[in-house]
């Protein structure tokens, strides 16, 4: 079972509820009319393989604490506190804020630095062995492109997530 995953930007917390509430969760980014701009990215889940591609910018170890996120939709009032076969939230979907430092690191990518940025994140990240640089280089290039105009526009970066 895999994982899917959606970033996009917002100009905050509420704006995303609100979306997610009237559309049932559903991507905020895919169908006829998005109602963000954003990125698909399947299987990029932000604590291991974002995180990888964080710490490989910045530098330093993977930790998957390097980026912060925080749930969004559904409110945890919303779930049930013990999950079983009929939670409606076993299997998502769900929305997460990045922490903005996050949309920053991402954000202050040169472009010509991407090339390398990407051979050192697949060789790094032990979840994308078996992709090569060319698979990723398209994702990761989307990803710094949708963090620099949230920045730009002074805006947050969001994952969308179900299995």
């Amino acid at each position: 079972m895999g994982v899917l995953t959606d970033y996009f930007r917002a100009p905050d917390d509420e704006a995303v509820i609100r979306l997610l509430d009237r559309t049932r969760g559903h991507s905020p980014i895919v169908g006829r009319k998005p109602s963000f701009d954003g990125v698909e990215a399947k299987g990029v889940d932000p604590g291991v393989v974002l995180g990888s591609l964080v710490a490989t910018i910045r530098g330093v170890p993977w930790d998957v604490q390097q980026v912060k996120v925080s749930q969004v939709w559904p409110p945890a009032s919303e779930q049930e506190p013990d999950p079983s076969e009929d939670d409606p939230f076993q299997d998502g979907p769900w929305a997460f804020a990045l922490d903005d430092p996050t949309r920053d690191t991402l954000a202050g990518v040169a472009p010509a630095d991407v090339t390398a940025l990407v051979v050192t994140f697949v060789e790094r990240t032990e979840e994308l062995r078996g992709g090569g640089a060319d698979e990723w280089r398209p994702v990761v290039e989307d990803l710094i492109g949708l963090a620099r105009t949230a920045r730009d526009a002074d805006q947050h970066l969001y994952c969308w997530a179900c299995l």
